[in-house]
């Protein structure tokens, strides 16, 4: 069962509250999307610790119930 929008969106707002997010389904079909996060908490560390963050906040769903995210992250 594909991840709704929303649903990605309270996950990650859950790690990181502060997060601005806009997220596009680029096939049309819930289950290919593209996320761009701003976060304070990026300020000061690599694109690979802020992608891990992302990662660590969407609690495994990643390749299961969503099966393609493209991440862009930015500090605040």
């Amino acid at each position: 069962m594909p991840l709704p929008i929303e649903e990605i969106k309270k996950l990650i707002k859950d790690t990181i509250p502060d997060a601005s997010i806009e997220i596009k389904d680029l096939m049309g079909d819930n289950n290919h999307y593209a996320a761009t996060i701003k976060s304070s908490q990026f300020n000061n560390i690599s694109k690979i610790e802020q992608h891990k963050l992302v990662y660590k906040s969407l609690k495994g769903k990643m390749g299961n119930e969503l099966h393609a995210l493209s991440i862009t992250t930015e500090g605040k």
